[in-house]
């Protein structure tokens, strides 16, 4: 799935789309993985799957990046674009 990044937001949280990807705000900045860590536990938090479940394949120093995450479905993700937070 495609993500679009804002590091140094004044909270994280998932905030709709932006163009066809999920777009994410993360307070940490984009410095050493920081913004690449918060990503990955917002995303698990909002779809209930571990961590590790969740891995950055391309854009890991952009904001547009390619996340691939196994044991949910897409219609979960689609609902976290539109803000139904009813996968948990």
């Amino acid at each position: 799935m495609r993500v679009h990044v804002q590091p140094r937001a004044s909270r994280s949280e998932v905030v709709g789309t932006h163009g066809t990807a999920l777009k994410v705000r993360v307070h940490a900045p984009p410095v050493d993985g920081a913004a690449n860590d918060a990503v990955i536990s917002l995303l698990s938090a909002q779809l209930g799957v571990p961590r590790r479940a969740i891995r950055i394949v391309s854009g890991a120093a952009s904001r547009a990046k390619t996340v691939d995450i196994e044991g949910t479905t897409e219609a979960a993700v689609r609902a976290l674009a539109t803000g139904g937070n009813d996968t948990n």
